[in-house]
């Protein structure tokens, strides 16, 4: 079982930094995706995503289905990330 985690991203370069910050911590348990909400393939199951997810600004990251809470009110930092799972392998 993978740990998902979701970057959502409009490809500035904050949501660059913070998709890399992500895929640093991460470890081979989890799923990484970065859901593009300029890229005009997925633009609009991203856009539906965000809204389900209660999303307001990005960069945010969703781990497992879940807005961490880093993503509410700024952007996301190494303590949150972790302590949602990033970067701690799943037995």
């Amino acid at each position: 079982m993978k740990r998902t985690v979701e970057i959502f991203s409009a490809g500035c370069p904050l949501c660059r930094d913070a998709e890399a910050r992500v895929r640093a911590i991460a470890c081979p348990s989890c799923e990484v995706s970065v859901r593009d909400l300029n890229d005009p393939a997925t633009g609009t199951d991203n856009l539906r995503r965000v809204q389900a997810y209660g999303i307001r600004a990005v960069p945010a990251v969703v781990v497992n289905g879940r807005l961490l809470d880093c993503c509410r009110a700024e952007g996301p930092t190494d303590e949150p990330l972790r302590t949602a799972g990033i970067g701690v392998p799943l037995k």
